[in-house]
């Protein structure tokens, strides 16, 4: 603590000089900065540049010095005579400590050792840094610093930066995709009066000027639906949802959920899509349908590779014959008590609160979804699970959806979505346990008013991403993750 005392004091000082000298250290622009990626692109010797960044590496030579500018684009490293500059500068340039931020110009020029390199004949100070970067050779190490300073993280760590970047580019594609096969992007509210579109735990907050009690969003599915009433066909939303719910490595209260939905189609229809969507991201970002990403045990260490293949079709297999090859053929024979008994025999834990339907679910989620890598589809969920899903034709215990499941968890979920108005209101009532202030009377009124049969899915963007890059946690895919206090 000391040391770090004595590092900011000394910045500090440097701060005092720099006024006393007249520059203002925080304080102005410097228009006409090509970025180093730009600068490089078109790079010819002696041609002028101007680059503007911060510094992240310095070597004094003595009377030269080399220092590595960064920028969004990346670093260009410049290099400065101090004798070939006026006084005044040659004065700044004293005080430039790394992580400052500077703007130069100068000529460009190709080093003895062959790096492209800004020779400076002009400098100008920016922004000045009164706390030091991370280490130069380790940088930011300790995960849980890194989650919750992520501006250092990004600083220090290129493979933090490079996937957060990609997560950008996945979204921006995701859009384009959607887009180009004629689903219009909607907004829908993310506060509600009344939470629904998915059984989960809510954020309350509180409308003072209206005295109302307001939900934020656990999922857009009933606002995304009455437009489908209102006529428009395709839609999709970007949305970020809220539940108050645990964090772990698949989970953070505030997410991004991709959903959409399709007039006159069907679950297949979505899964074809969705599959369709995925594929294409892999290609565009990943080099092709099979992902290779390394493989780690439980203490962070490299044991291996992970080979996902995303080559297409992917299987479909129904929920039914999932949980019967994992859990025994005569599963959903033996009585309720048997089937609590050998899940705990198969390692699964089962609370007493459980219905027998969720303990099911349970050996299903443990003994399947976590166990899969490549994609597949399951199909026929039963009608407890997903109360917003048509059911079957051929068999009224299940309803028309798919699950997607990906190394280990679930990525999409997609329906054949109910527009029957009288059995969706008998599956809200159910799930509410009878509380009818937990039901979204307007969206049953708008059911009422006809809604054409429709396909939906989901996409959790979040999950997608760390399928896409590798990342073995959801913090990582996550600009800012919500973290316990300290």
């Amino acid at each position: 603590m000391e040391d770090t005392n004595e590092l900011l004091a000394v910045r500090r000082a440097k701060l005092d000089k720099l006024r006393a000298l007249g520059v203002n250290p925080f304080g102005q622009a410097f228009p006409g900065a090509e970025s180093s990626g730009a600068i490089l692109a078109a790079f010819a010797e002696g041609k002028p540049a101007r680059l503007a960044g911060r510094v992240v590496a310095h070597r004094d030579m003595g009377k030269s010095h080399f220092l590595h500018l960064q920028d969004g684009d990346g670093r260009l490293q410049i290099y400065v005579q101090t004798k070939t500059l006026p006084e005044r500068e040659q004065e700044i340039f004293k005080l430039v400590d790394l992580g400052d931020f500077i703007g130069v110009d100068g000529t460009l020029f190709v080093t003895k050792t062959g790096e492209k390199t800004v020779k400076v004949s002009g400098l100008t100070f920016l922004s000045k840094a009164l706390r030091p970067l991370p280490g130069k050779y380790h940088g930011l190490q300790d995960v849980e610093q890194r989650h919750r300073q992520r501006y250092l993280d990004l600083l220090s760590n290129p493979a933090t930066r490079r996937t957060l970047t990609l997560r950008s580019a996945i979204v921006s594609e995701t859009r384009r995709f959607l887009q180009d096969k004629n689903f219009l992007e909607v907004e829908t509210p993310m506060m509600q009066a009344v939470p629904g579109g998915a059984a989960a735990q809510p954020f309350v907050t509180r409308h003072h000027a209206l005295g109302l009690e307001l939900f934020l969003r656990i999922a857009p599915e009933l606002y995304l639906k009455r437009l489908l009433v209102g006529g428009y066909d395709k839609v999709f939303e970007l949305n970020r949802n809220f539940r108050n719910e645990g964090i772990d490595r698949k989970h953070n209260p505030e997410f991004t959920m991709l959903e959409a939905y399709w007039a006159y189609a069907d679950y297949e229809q979505m899964a074809l899509l969705v599959e369709e969507l995925i594929t294409r991201l892999a290609e565009k970002f990943c080099g092709g349908a099979v992902l290779r990403h390394p493989q780690y045990n439980a203490d962070g260490e490299v044991i291996g590779e992970k080979v996902i293949d995303l080559t297409r079709p992917w299987p479909r297999k129904k929920y039914r014959d999932c949980v019967t090859e994992a859990a025994g053929a005569d599963w959903f024979t033996i009585s309720a008590a048997e089937r609590r008994e050998r899940a705990r025999q198969l390692g699964v834990e089962i609370i007493p609160a459980l219905e027998d339907f969720e303990v099911t679910n349970q050996v299903y989620e443990k003994l399947v979804e976590a166990k899969t890598l490549n994609p597949l589809f399951v199909t026929h969920l039963p009608k407890e699970l997903v109360p917003l899903a048509k059911l079957n034709a051929d068999d009224d215990r299940v309803v028309d959806v798919y699950e997607l499941v990906i190394n280990g968890q679930e990525i999409s979920p997609g329906y054949s979505e109910l527009n029957d108005p009288v059995t969706q209101r008998e599956r809200l009532e159910h799930q509410a346990g009878g509380e009818t202030q937990k039901l979204d009377e307007d969206f049953l009124a708008a059911l009422e008013h006809g809604m054409p049969p429709a396909g939906g899915l989901g996409l959790g963007i979040d999950r997608l991403v760390m399928l896409l890059t590798g990342a073995e946690s959801i913090r990582d895919v996550i600009l800012f993750p919500l973290l316990r206090p300290r």
